[in-house]
Parts: C-alpha cells; structure tokens; sequence
C-alpha cells in the first residue's frame, strides 16, 4: 500500500513537473513574439513632444508683460502704488470721489495693465486692478475669489462713494457676472475687448454702460459681439477702435488667434483711456 502511495505521488509530480516543462516553452514563444515599435512610430511621439513644448512655450511667452516702466509700478508724491497677491492698487494723494476696478484678462498680469491704467490714477481717480487667481481662473471657485476680490475693495474703501466697473476680455466676463447679481453698488460699467454678457441679460441696466472693441480682435470679434447686442442696455455706448486688436488693450505679446493691429498699442490704450476717464468724470461733483 505504500509502495502504492509514493508510486502515485512520483506520477503526480512527474506530471506537474512535465506541466511546467511544457509551459516554459509556451512563455519563451510569447516573449519571442514581443517586437520593437517601428521607428516611424517613435518619430512621430518625439515630434509631439517636440510640437506640444514649442506651442506650450510661445503660449506662455504671448502672456508675457513687455514694455511696462519700472515707475509705473512705483510710488511718487502725487500716486502711492501697492502690489499685493490680490491686486494692484494706485491710490492719488488726493483721490476724487469715484473710483475705477478693473479686472484682468485671463493669463495676462495685472502689471501689464500699468500703462493703460496708472495715467488714470494720475488724473486722481483710485484704481484697483484685480489679479484672477493662477491668472486664468480655471475654477468657477477661482471666478468666484475674483468676484471676491472685488467686493473687498468696495467694503475696504468706503471714501470712494461711485465705482465704475471695468474689466479685459476674461475679466470683462467676470464684471457682467458682478453686474448681474447686483451684489456691488457699481455706477457705471465698461467693458473692453469681449463678447461677454452670452449666457445673461443685463439689458435692464439703468446705469450707463460702455462696450469698447477692435476692428481686427481675433479672439473677441466685432461680429461675435454684435450678435449679443441685445444682452444689453439700449443705451449701451459702443466704441468700436478700428485697426485694434484684442492684446493691445495691455502691455503684453500677440495672443493666439489674436488678429494683427494696424495702429499703435499706444493709440489704442489712450482711446480706451479718454472713454474710461469720460464714464469716470460723468459725476459733477467728481470735476
């Protein structure tokens, strides 16, 4: 009986060592079968790498600030300027009794708006330039921190007693949303370079409002703005900049799909300026 035993036990290991046996070659023959990826193949992932890091890299360098002067930034006796995580602020020595907020565009640093923006503070009119979190708000709880940042410095500055409302493409988005849920006492609203209020009305406005855009803007084309005419008041003021284009608004590179402007960045920003400094001085009591 045992010789029986270990006979049957010597017969199963037999034939689990011949199972083995027979897979070996089976596992040699799937790795044998494992062949290296065409060079064609390679070649094209490396030109995606090549192309996605250029187009990453020329994207990010078309945001850059270019041309901004170090004074601007900096305080004298007439403008205190402040720069902090939230905003850039231009606070004149004797400030007037309206104020400007305006909102950056998406990517592009509230720095960039410097040349735009600081003559404004020189004509003693308060201006807070509201920085979007990551510069591109990706979030709707990043839209709404900038929203938020905007309601501080309405509660923070209540010796400005009249605001105007203003904002760059992104940025003028998010100022129709402010103007929308009424959340802010805001006078007057100006927005620059953008097809925004789409999804809202804010036909009902009874404050003045003023929609400013380039004949050649390729991201926010007159013909795309027309077509939301109707989102806003009747009286709606419409300064259409020919020869302007959507990056010339700041001190910034040539933004994708943008078109090319045929005037200066100068003569540009200084049209958007008067039309700023006009909705700003609208009060008597501001002369």
């Amino acid at each position: 009986m045992r010789g029986a035993n270990q006979l049957v036990g010597q017969r199963k290991a037999c034939g689990l060592s011949s199972s083995i046996v027979s897979q070996s070659p089976v596992t040699e023959v799937k790795a044998s079968e494992k062949k290296p990826r065409p060079l064609w193949r390679k070649c094209l992932r490396g030109a995606f790498i090549l192309w996605a890091a250029t187009s990453t890299g020329l994207l990010i360098n078309s945001y850059r600030t270019r041309g901004v002067e170090p004074s601007l930034l900096q305080s004298n006796a007439f403008v205190f300027v402040s720069n902090d995580e939230a905003s850039i602020q231009f606070i004149p020595a004797s400030p007037k009794k309206s104020g400007l907020i305006f909102l950056s565009g998406g990517g592009v640093a509230a720095e960039a708006y410097a040349p735009l923006l600081r003559p404004v503070a020189d004509a003693e009119y308060s201006v807070f330039v509201i920085k979007l979190p990551f510069r591109i708000a990706p979030l709707e709880s990043h839209k709404l921190e900038a929203i938020d940042r905007v309601h501080q410095v309405i509660v923070q500055h209540p010796e400005i007693t009249r605001w105007v409302l203003s904002g760059h493409s992104l940025g003028a988005a998010l100022a129709c949303r402010i103007a929308r849920d009424k959340r802010e006492s805001i006078a007057a609203l100006v927005l620059v370079g953008t097809t925004h209020p789409k999804s809202f009305s804010l036909a009902s406005l009874s404050y003045p409002v003023t929609k400013i855009y380039g004949s050649n803007d390729g991201v926010a084309s007159p013909e795309k703005i027309r077509e939301n005419q109707h989102l806003l008041p009747s009286q709606t003021k419409w300064i259409l900049i020919e020869g302007a284009n959507h990056s010339q608004f700041g001190n910034y590179g040539k933004q994708l799909f943008d078109g090319t402007a045929t005037i200066s960045r100068n003569h540009q920003q200084d049209i958007t300026r008067i039309s700023l400094l006009e909705t700003l001085g609208a009060e008597a009591n501001d002369v």
